[in-house]
């Protein structure tokens, strides 16, 4: 019984330092060599894969169920900042069409994650 919860234990470490990776849509960042860090508040983070499959969070979205999503884990606040965590083998159009839904949706306070060149 003891080895078990033992077991238990370890696993939710490791899992909670992200040593086991989480499930979720994987996104391979783009380098840059401007990529800051500057988030006064959480952003809510719109994940785009390389197939153009979404996710808001860890509940996977649509693009016509995409603005509601960030809404409703925005919990009311009117002008939310968005940061659009996209892989690096994603097309320039699926960018786009997420910037253009997220405009329409009246978001505007959009960024893109990047990661630091050499990491």
């Amino acid at each position: 019984m003891i080895d078990v919860m033992m077991f238990l234990l370890v696993f939710f470490v490791l899992l909670s330092i992200n040593v086991i990776p989480s499930r979720g849509l994987k996104a391979n960042l783009p380098q840059s060599n401007a990529a800051i860090q500057k988030t006064p508040v959480p952003p809510i983070i719109v994940t785009l894969a390389h197939d153009g499959a979404l996710e808001v969070g860890d509940v996977r979205a649509t693009e016509a169920s995409l603005v509601a999503e960030i809404r409703r884990q925005a919990k009311g606040d009117d002008a939310p900042l968005v940061v659009i965590k996209g892989d690096a083998q994603a097309t320039v159009q699926q960018m786009v069409t997420v910037m253009d839904a997220l405009q329409a949706g009246g978001i505007v306070k959009v960024s893109i994650a990047t990661r630091a060149k050499g990491s």
